[in-house]
């Protein structure tokens, strides 16, 4: 499995860990299917209140309106416009998924949203504004396993 992360969305992520400093922010990520199996990144949402530096809280009652707006706009062509997973920032970490994201993910999955499938993606800033990232794949009943991101145009 492939993501691709435009230079816009790349340009608005930034902007939002640039202002978010050293506090942990994030929301859901909103995709178009290329093929089978490559998803582009096509939007996502923002929640910069319930994070702290060392913790970020989901909160899918915030993300809602954002999901509800994204498929009004692509006409609810679900299958190919559609809801790819998760992401937030880690500014004093690595961009590595740790214990608390792993168990939150496989709670969203079997529990929460009882979806098969489900991407966590973790940025942070690099130097001279580089967003650095790692995504991880989700699958019910399956370990995490990690996907190539495509830094796009």
């Amino acid at each position: 499995m492939k993501v691709e992360l435009t230079k816009d969305v790349q340009k608005r992520m930034m902007m939002c860990l640039i202002k978010a400093k050293r506090q942990e922010i994030g929301g859901i990520l909103m995709a178009e299917q290329v093929k089978p199996g490559e998803f582009r990144v096509v939007e996502f949402s923002l929640d910069d209140s319930t994070g702290s530096a060392t913790h970020f809280v989901r909160s899918p009652e915030h993300h809602h309106a954002a999901l509800t707006d994204f498929f009004a706009r692509t006409d609810k062509n679900y299958s190919r416009y559609n809801y790819l997973g998760e992401w937030h920032s880690h500014p004093n970490y690595g961009t590595y998924p740790s214990t608390t994201d792993i168990l939150s993910m496989h709670e969203l999955l079997d529990e929460e949203r009882n979806i098969s499938f489900a991407i966590l993606l973790i940025v942070k800033r690099g130097w001279w504004r580089k967003l650095l990232c790692s995504a991880t794949l989700f699958r019910q009943g399956e370990e995490p396993s990690n996907i190539q991101v495509l830094m796009g145009s």
